[in-house]
């Protein structure tokens, strides 16, 4: 089966910044599951995966703009340190999840003060371009009920 929207795909992936390091590699875990066409992974990775099929290697290479986006230097905010948590020990370069009313979001922790702790609500990678190495593990047609959901229920997927 070719990979197209609605169709469920496992795959393994790494990925490494253009000029830089390695940053993440799902080899070391289970597959990721995604729903194509439902904003489940970066645009680049998903348009790269278009017309594969499992046991394909793609290798693609992705900008800002079709990644994380590009840098805001706006994108600082000052927040109550009591929104970490009573307990929470926050060092400048820490990157944390923030509830928001959106849900969980990863923030570089800039600053810590004693009542206040500066974010960076960029991406982790936003402005960067990334190198992916792509192993398509699994390609199966999503089911009715993923459809309607927006992503992958069950192995690899979200549960309910």
């Amino acid at each position: 089966m070719k990979i197209d929207k609605n169709a469920v795909v496992r795959l393994h992936y790494s990925v490494t910044e253009v000029g830089g390091g390695p940053i993440e590699d799902s080899r070391v875990g289970e597959p990721l599951s995604i729903l194509v066409g439902h904003k489940n992974i970066i645009p680049g990775v998903e348009n790269a995966l278009l017309g594969h099929e499992a046991g394909d290697r793609i290798e693609v290479t992705v900008g800002p703009e079709e990644g994380y986006g590009h840098r805001h230097e706006n994108a600082i905010q000052r927040l109550p340190k009591k929104k970490f948590g009573k307990h929470a020990v926050l060092n400048a370069g820490d990157l944390v999840m923030l509830k928001t009313d959106q849900g969980q979001r990863p923030v570089v922790v800039h600053k810590v003060g004693m009542t206040v702790v500066d974010v960076d609500l960029n991406h982790p990678m936003a402005g960067k371009t990334l190198a992916f190495d792509i192993e398509v593990v699994e390609v199966r047609p999503g089911n009715d009920e993923e459809i309607a959901h927006g992503h992958v229920h069950g192995a690899g997927g979200h549960a309910h």
